[in-house]
């Protein structure tokens, strides 16, 4: 024991005297971080889990009340965009609205289910001033005209449906027709044979019953011409989309 002691002294005096750790202090701090780093990592380990388990029910609480906070912006934003929706269709129907002076603002509620005719229900009807016959506008022309006219609502044939008839003219060379409707397109029929029609014509309202002259109907998509008849007839595209209509305008001619 004594002569191992000396050696020790003698390797830690001999480091100290060269000024570098000896072996053995090397070796001891070694096994010291061997031993310290595992169990530290244990303790952090455990001390982490318990600050966790101790979180929970603070962090359940923060997540529902941002849940909570997220619907309700959710519903906001739909609101608002609604309400931009909104604005911008007044905006575009501003001009019907300023060129009949008995015009009534209305919104499309629904669609038949049935498909024996081309039809929607607005929100107005003869609390509101609108009669059977009037017409209906949308902000790129002419939609249809009112079929049946309640209380509160009212039903609006549109031009493609099969009853549908409405004065019409081309507006390049004024030449007259009645646009008729063909389900998915409207029919510009009894236009005279020698009329140079050409494809993207624009079609519009004569003056009529329903409508002032002037109106949008469609533009020619094709042409049929006969050897044989008098008349030739146009297809065309109507000009508003009927199948996403959202606000109308009603106008008592």
């Amino acid at each position: 024991m004594i002569i191992a002691t000396a050696l020790i002294a003698l390797v830690q005096i001999d480091a100290l005297r060269s000024g570098s750790p000896s072996p053995l202090t090397i070796a001891g701090t070694t096994a010291a971080a061997l031993v310290e780093n595992p169990a530290s990592a244990v303790v952090n380990a455990i001390r982490g889990s318990l600050t966790t388990l101790r979180n929970i029910p603070h962090l359940q609480r923060e997540n529902w009340d941002l849940a909570a906070r997220n619907a309700v912006l959710a519903r906001r934003n739909a609101r608002l965009e609604e309400l931009a929706n909104a604005y911008a269709q007044q905006v575009v129907l501003a001009p019907q609205l300023r060129q009949y002076a008995r015009a009534v603002e209305a919104r499309v509620i629904g669609y038949p289910p049935e498909n024996a005719i081309l039809a929607v229900t607005i929100d107005r009807g003869t609390k509101a001033g609108i009669r059977r016959h009037d017409g209906v506008l949308a902000a790129g022309g002419v939609v249809g005209h009112i079929s049946q006219a309640g209380p509160y609502t009212s039903t609006v044939r549109l031009i493609t449906d099969y009853t549908s008839r409405i004065p019409a003219v081309v507006r390049r060379g004024r030449w007259w027709g009645i646009a008729r409707g063909n389900l998915t397109s409207v029919r510009l029929q009894y236009v005279s044979q020698d009329a140079p029609l050409r494809l993207g014509d624009l079609v519009v309202t004569g003056d009529a019953r329903s409508f002032n002259s002037g109106e949008p109907i469609g533009k020619i998509v094709a042409v049929e011409r006969s050897d044989a008849g008098l008349y030739q007839t146009a297809v065309l595209k109507p000009a508003v989309r009927l199948g996403a209509l959202d606000r109308v305008v009603v106008v008592s001619k």
